[in-house]
């Protein structure tokens, strides 16, 4: 390592980790809004466009073992710029797909390995090798809230975006915003990865995933992410269109998406900052148990905007919470050397399953 490389400062990495996770989660949230009018307008079945999401879920959860190896070896920098430049070229050929194969190589696998080197794991290694352990939750909190903010900020534009320029120029500004966490991640540069020389831990990656495979804790952690997944990629992928099919205005699908991307920067930051103070374990088990209560009295209650705002708010605030704790937890165990790897590892092939 150079001796004269500066550190990473705790503002720094927050700032520009957080402006790419916002970036990258953003767009990934308003996906559910293109159902219908690539659908209509291919003439394709919502099951064509639901494949390629589960396409991109599952791929972004197997290729991210592998895109959390590489940052954890080479650096979180050159795998955001990858990963920034998938995600512009998948959105820009899912914007002139002319058939379903090419619909899920650029929706599904393109974006699906963009993600895996743009979202949450690859920023919270940066965090993990760079937070002091006592700050390492709630700087978790805080860009897993930046995570939620895009949501609000970009599901409402890509709205906007659809209904003003039409679903494909929508899609290729989406592309050119994702350019945009090319120089941000050049602010992600960490001191030990700039002579190639990894943050190492004296374990090979091979001997990290047999121990995190034989800890109980590891299997509990995956096990819940697959909750995880079930829940938030199914809702954020087909509630705009289960709206619209109950006769609501189009607006409520954007306006309840934004809204639970609103309640869960809240919802995030305070997992994090209770990460600090109780057991994670115990934040986590009550997370899964209200998400569960909160989706049933939704599904029992008369369909109307009002109960839709209620619950997108109320959902909103579990929605991304088990983030922090969960990648938190995660350090604790097994450390910093190969956490993007570990995260990925347990985090991506739920929602694409169940898609």
């Amino acid at each position: 390592m150079s001796k004269h490389a500066p550190k990473l400062s705790i503002q720094q990495i927050l700032i520009c980790g957080a402006a790419i996770v916002t970036v990258s989660m953003g767009i990934r949230h308003g996906f559910g809004l293109w159902l219908q009018p690539i659908t209509q307008d291919q003439n394709w079945s919502r099951e064509t466009f639901a494949f390629a999401i589960a396409i991109q879920n599952l791929v972004w959860g197997f290729s991210g073992i592998f895109a959390g190896m590489l940052a954890d070896r080479f650096g979180a920098f050159r795998v955001i710029l990858g990963g920034s430049a998938l995600y512009a070229l998948g959105l820009f050929g899912m914007a002139y797909a002319s058939t379903a194969l090419l619909f899920s190589l650029t929706a599904g696998v393109l974006i699906g390995l963009a993600q895996a080197g743009t979202t949450y794991a690859v920023v919270y290694g940066v965090i993990g090798r760079n937070v002091p352990a006592n700050k390492r939750s709630w700087a978790m909190g805080i860009a897993a809230a930046a995570g939620s903010f895009g949501q609000f900020l970009m599901v409402p534009t890509e709205g906007f975006l659809i209904s003003s320029l039409g679903w494909q120029q929508a899609l290729v500004v989406l592309a050119l915003a994702a350019l945009l966490m090319m120089p941000l991640a050049w602010w992600l540069r960490e001191p030990h990865f700039r002579d190639g020389a990894g943050h190492f831990r004296d374990q090979s990656i091979m001997q990290a995933l047999q121990e995190a495979f034989r800890y109980r804790s590891f299997q509990l952690l995956m096990a819940g992410y697959f909750v995880c997944g079930f829940q938030v990629v199914f809702i954020g992928v087909h509630m705009p269109s289960y709206l619209k099919d109950q006769g609501l205005s189009p607006h409520v699908a954007s306006y309840s998406l934004a809204l639970i991307g609103l309640f869960n920067v809240f919802g995030t930051y305070a997992s994090g900052v209770l990460g600090q103070r109780m057991q994670k374990k115990n934040i986590l088990a009550f997370i899964y148990l209200a998400r569960s209560v909160v989706i049933t009295v939704f599904l029992l209650a008369p369909l109307t905007p009002g109960s839709v705002y209620v619950f997108s708010a109320v959902m909103g605030l579990l929605w991304l919470s088990t983030v922090p704790p969960t990648n938190a937890a995660v350090a604790q165990i097994f450390g910093v050397a190969h956490l993007s790897m570990l995260r990925l590892l347990h985090g991506g092939v739920a929602g694409g399953i169940v898609v």
